[in-house]
């Protein structure tokens, strides 16, 4: 009996082991909305860099990308068809997220990286792309779920995702007012001290969220507060200490992602300033031989 229990439990530890290593590094999926066309797909696949039935495909409906969004977001921005698609791959420990997108004309790289830490992704490559332009990238999330659940074997928290998808929504809004950079920032300064708001009234949390503001010069209207603070509530039912952890772990990523914008907008200007400059100076020169 007791070669019998002792050859059960180094089963069950071996199956314990093995799980641990399951989800390797490389490890990747396709998500391919399901209302695109032949032609669209392999214009998506090119986008993603990889080949065409070189990688496990999944599909998404949307009506799986509308369990998530209903009641966070007009319904004409869901629309009725899924269109976007996704690539993940799983990189190593501690590599933590590298997203890029092409064709999302609302959700940004931070926005999705921020949203992805909230719903317990991390240490993954991403890539979100639309075989059409204009798409907002808001449904992209639900794909991206889908596949790293698919990889691992394992389901993401259900009040994660739905926290991480709200997140994604309301900085997307707030981006739209005061600019993407100044969205992400103060929502990850209110995710910062979540274990101090959830003690807090809302009218003590909207006190907040305008302290926040004012350190970083950020104007924030009554309705954008009301959001805020609901955002909050629903961050604080997942655990604040891991949530800030993870929330420091990607500070490096969102200040080089902010640095290479300031970097590349300098650049804009300096060029600009260039072809001012020669412009002046025909025009000057032709205006003297006049």
């Amino acid at each position: 009996m007791k070669k019998v229990v002792s050859v059960f439990l180094a089963a069950v530890l071996l199956t314990s082991v093995c799980a641990a290593f399951a989800i390797e590094k490389g490890e990747s999926r396709a998500v391919i909305g399901a209302d695109i066309s032949a032609e669209q797909k392999a214009a998506v696949y090119s986008s993603f860099g990889v080949e065409q039935g070189a990688v496990s495909e999944l599909i998404v409906t949307n009506a799986e990308e509308r369990s998530y969004l209903d009641g966070l977001v007009d319904p004409s921005i869901i629309g009725t068809r899924s269109i976007s698609c996704v690539y993940i791959e799983i990189l190593g420990e501690g590599d933590g997220l590298e997203v890029s997108t092409s064709n999302i004309s609302w959700c940004t790289k931070d926005m999705y990286i921020n949203a992805l830490v909230t719903a317990g992704i991390d240490d993954a490559k991403v890539i979100v792309t639309s075989p059409i332009s204009g798409i907002s990238g808001t449904a992209a999330l639900t794909g991206i779920y889908k596949a790293y659940e698919d990889i691992t074997g394992q389901q993401l928290d259900e009040v994660a995702k739905l926290a991480g998808t709200q997140e994604l929504v309301i900085t997307a809004e707030l981006a739209d007012e005061i600019g993407s950079y100044d969205a992400v920032l103060i929502v990850n300064e209110l995710k910062l001290i979540l274990d101090q708001t959830v003690n807090m009234t809302d009218d003590e949390v909207r006190a907040e969220i305008e302290y926040v503001a004012d350190q970083y010069d950020i104007t924030v209207s009554e309705g954008q507060k009301d959001q805020l603070v609901k955002l909050c509530r629903s961050l604080e039912k997942l655990n604040p200490e891991q949530l800030k952890e993870k929330v420091e772990s990607v500070q490096n990523t969102l200040k080089k992602l902010a640095s290479a914008k300031e970097t590349a907008a300098n650049v804009s200007e300096s060029v600009k300033k260039f072809f001012d400059a020669v412009s002046n100076f025909f025009a000057k020169l032709f205006s003297k031989e006049k």
